[in-house]
């Protein structure tokens, strides 16, 4: 055993030792990081609009503070964005996390002195908290890959910005720089197939122990290596035993993902945005990622169901209930103030409280009231798929309103590795895992308003081509898994 590992070993027993403190006292650690940041931006623009100094409890604050989107923060990050100070945090921020918004364009998302450190030590505590439970550390002697996004960063008005894993990249342990792929000439360039086919070449030869990128496209660097070397990856890195991701749920994935490689890996699975970094997996035998209380992120919580209702109540991380589909709320050290960030979350643990992203609350379908998930679709191929051979490489879902004939459906498109000899028998199987999970689906196959779900085969690459014609191609950008409208399936090309 290496120096280095041993290294790992104690260094992942004292962050271990740290991070339970404030495991054991969940409560308390979201009671005084909500302390602290009504504090320190009481004096902000932001903090004087809404009383901060005198606001004595959570109750005044959900009073006093309306939750909003990023439209509704917008005139405040304006005035960020064009170098004003103290106005939703102290001073300036340190970059600007350019996203791309649906409806508002471009998205500017502040990260201050405050809350960039975050970032680095979730993402390292992630895979220090696997260290401390499996004892495997062996890998931290090999390379390690990070697809992302380029590094090179903009200014804006005094401020950089760029994509939130070029930002990161700047922030790269010392300690981790010699083992690092691929190199910064190669993650600066712009064109995604390039980069991925330059990723090949500079890897291929490499002793990779670590990979790390959003499942579709490792998936896509997966399949360049197969093709290059004749052979699966697992044969190609044999060191290669583990996957760090985020971004998607990996289930989907994991069979393709196995015979890509030839043999089982070990995952992490992250949960983080420009927003803040949320979450991460702390143990390979329990279901869920770590909700982190203690990282300048106040947590509220609405459930689902009620979000579009007049004032719905706002929940604390003391009031949650386990497998409730809430819309995740956030306050936090980079000025974002009971900021709906979008993603819907379920707790599957309360000691510790540990959750799992179900969707998008933007991304369902309720074309009828059936109130469909992404946890939902994804658990139902999940299933169908069970005991088969069968490996889809991506999928997406959109209702058919006003089909040629017969009963409005749901219209699964789907890019298959290996599909099904008898595809409507598939469907069916989905369909009947649908109809389990979602009792208002069931009742509305039952009840002759929808007829059974559709499949409809995507050519190959047919995903790559979609995100391509639509400049979102690679990087952080990936396909939503539903749509209460058929603007996707009508850009997707299908056998």
């Amino acid at each position: 055993m290496s120096v280095k590992s041993i290294a790992a070993k104690l260094f992942a027993q004292i962050v271990h030792q740290k991070t339970q403190k404030w495991v054991q006292n969940p409560v308390a650690t979201q009671q005084k990081v909500f302390q602290n940041l009504l504090a320190s931006a009481k004096e902000t623009q932001f903090g004087k609009d809404h009383h901060f100094s005198e606001i004595k409890s959570y109750e005044a604050f959900a009073r006093q503070v309306p939750v909003r989107d990023y439209e509704a923060l917008r005139p405040y990050v304006d005035r960020v964005v064009k170098g004003e100070e103290n106005i939703l945090w102290n001073g300036k921020p340190l970059y600007f996390a350019k996203t791309s918004g649906t409806t508002s364009g471009a998205k500017y998302i502040p990260l201050t002195k405050e809350s960039m450190p975050f970032h680095i030590e979730a993402a390292r505590n992630a895979i220090l908290s696997y260290i401390h439970e499996t004892g495997k550390a062996e890998f931290v002697d090999g390379k390690m890959i990070f697809l992302q996004g380029s590094p090179l960063l903009e200014e804006k008005n005094g401020i950089k910005l760029g994509r939130l894993s070029g930002i990161v990249a700047h922030f790269v342990p010392k300690y981790l720089q010699k083992n690092r792929m691929p190199s910064w000439e190669t993650n600066c360039i712009e064109d995604w197939e390039t980069k991925v086919e330059a990723i090949v070449e500079e890897t291929f030869n490499e002793n990779m122990s670590v990979i790390s990128g959003i499942p579709s496209w490792v998936q896509m660097y997966f399949e360049k290596l197969q093709q290059k070397g004749g052979k699966p990856v697992g044969d190609i890195f044999k060191n290669f035993n583990l996957f760090i991701y985020g971004g998607v749920n990996y289930e989907p994935y994991r069979a393709k993902f196995e015979n890509l490689i030839g043999r089982k890996v070990d995952a992490i699975e992250l949960f983080p945005a420009s927003e803040g970094f949320f979450a991460y997996q702390d143990s390979q035998q329990d279901k869920g990622m770590l909700l982190l209380l203690n990282s300048g992120i106040f947590y509220e919580f609405i459930k689902s169901e009620e979000f579009f209702t007049e004032n719905p109540k706002r929940y604390t991380i003391g009031e949650v209930e386990l497998y409730v589909n809430y819309v995740l709320i956030i306050s936090t050290n980079a000025g974002l103030w009971a900021y709906n960030i979008g993603d819907t979350i379920q707790f599957t643990s309360l000691k510790p409280y540990r959750v799992i992203v179900s969707g998008r609350i933007k991304h369902y379908i309720s074309a009828f009231g059936e109130h469909v998930i992404g946890k939902e679709v994804e658990h139902a191929l999940k299933e169908a798929m069970t005991d088969s051979n069968i490996r889809v490489n991506e999928f997406t879902v959109a209702p058919q309103i006003n089909p040629t004939d017969g009963l409005p459906y749901h219209e699964w498109f789907i890019e298959f590795e290996n599909e099904s000899e008898n595809l409507e028998e598939f469907a069916l199987k989905i369909d009947r895992a649908m109809r389990r999970q979602n009792v208002y689906y069931d009742d509305l196959i039952v009840g002759k308003v929808l007829r059974t779900l559709k499949v409809t085969k995507v050519v190959k690459n047919g995903f790559q081509d979609y995100m391509k014609s639509i400049g979102k191609l690679g990087g952080q950008n990936k396909i939503p898994r539903l749509s209460n409208d058929r603007k996707i399936a009508n850009l997707l090309k299908t056998e």
